[in-house]
């Protein structure tokens, strides 16, 4: 289900350029995985956010990645993919999860075919089951931003970094 590899890394130069200064050559691990479009790939996204963590001995940051992950992907699968995308389609799936550790920092980046920037949004009354998911990231996370793609890449990259280890304080 995952690649793991410096080439992840590639189409990611406007994503490092939104970062604190990191040294691409300093990522110690990152993995990927592609994720079809469907709302069950949520599921999906939380297992290979668990089992990546697990062996990158991160188990503890586990619960604040996985609900920043979860709703970074249902964001992709909601409002980033076109009404027409099939949602059983398992050829060329269009959203895709990226993880990278630094010695420090870790980053969840969800990449979609979407152009348009995601947006911050209050939901209509307290009680609402959704609108908040941006305001989760933001309070889940250390930071996030997004990117949209360049050259041969279409879409945009969605991202949020957590500070880790010695640097968490």
């Amino acid at each position: 289900m995952g690649t793991n590899g410096s080439t992840v890394l590639e189409p990611f130069e406007p994503l490092r350029q939104g970062l604190p200064p990191i040294d691409p050559a300093a990522v110690s691990s990152s993995a990927s995985c592609a994720l079809p479009p469907r709302y069950e790939a949520v599921r999906g996204a939380r297992q290979f956010t668990k089992s990546t963590l697990a062996q990158w001995e991160l188990g503890e940051c586990f619960d604040d990645v996985a609900l920043v992950v979860s709703e970074l992907v249902t964001n992709a699968l909601r409002h980033a993919l076109p009404s027409d995308t099939p949602r059983t389609a398992e050829q060329d799936p269009p959203v895709r999860l990226h993880l990278m550790r630094w010695t420090s920092r870790l980053v969840c980046a969800v990449r979609d075919p979407s152009h348009e920037s995601p947006v911050t949004r209050e939901a209509d009354d307290f009680s609402a089951e959704s609108g908040r998911g941006l305001f989760l990231v933001d309070s889940f996370s250390d930071s996030w931003g997004w990117h949209p793609l360049a050259g041969t890449l279409h879409g945009k990259v969605v991202w949020a970094l957590f500070r880790i280890g010695a640097e968490q304080q």
